[in-house]
């Protein structure tokens, strides 16, 4: 019965539209940073938790990785991605904890998805509308469809995408000083973000 339960759950998962599965997401992240007090205490255990269980189970990090590598990946050693990804993966996990973190009374609105029926590339645009009237933060997600369903893959923030914003600080690392020395580079950022020595990780390797 669990086996066929948790098979009924994949299909589901896998037939869900992208901006159904954006909008689910947005609103189990929102509502349990409202409701947590840990989360609202900062409780970084509880905050990573939440965004590790929540969001990044539907982010294709390869993908996000690659791009953001560019020209670099086809160079890389299988070793090197995926030491390559892990890295990504982890400075993106402070990145989005320390945005989940800030999680107050604002509400998200989300513009109609246009889509052909056999697309399997996307963009969902939303924007975060902020209390007190402050100015809308315009967020979209890039998404494709993949056998597992729709997966995330870029993230645009005030028109800003991620991949092309640490697209140029990957291609300096990496001309300085290489694959490996990016990794050492992103290693060194995260091992900084975990002890709390560092602030925001902000948007660049350095």
């Amino acid at each position: 019965m669990a086996s066929c339960m948790l098979g009924l759950t994949a299909s589901a998962n896998a037939t869900e539209a992208p901006d159904a599965l954006v909008k689910r997401i947005s609103k189990e992240v929102m509502d349990a940073a409202k409701a947590n007090k840990e989360i609202k205490k900062g409780n970084q255990k509880q905050i990573y938790t939440l965004v590790e269980t929540k969001i990044f189970p539907h982010v294709d990090f390869q993908r996000m990785t690659s791009l953001a590598a560019g020209r670099y990946w086809r160079q890389a050693t299988p070793a090197q991605k995926e030491q390559l990804t892990k890295e990504f993966r982890d400075l993106l996990v402070y990145t989005y904890s320390n945005a989940v973190s800030k999680v107050d009374n604002q509400r998200l609105e989300f513009k109609p998805l246009r889509m052909s029926p056999n697309a399997t590339d996307v963009i969902v645009y939303s924007r975060i509308i902020q209390p007190r009237g402050g100015e809308p933060i315009e967020l979209s997600y890039r998404m494709e469809k993949t056998d597992n369903g729709w997966k995330i893959y870029d993230v645009s923030v005030l028109g800003a995408w991620l991949v092309e914003t640490y697209k140029g600080t990957f291609a300096s690392e990496i001309s300085r000083s290489g694959i490996d020395g990016l990794i050492s580079v992103l290693a060194q950022k995260n091992k900084q973000l975990a002890s709390g020595k560092a602030g925001s990780s902000g948007n660049t390797a350095k």
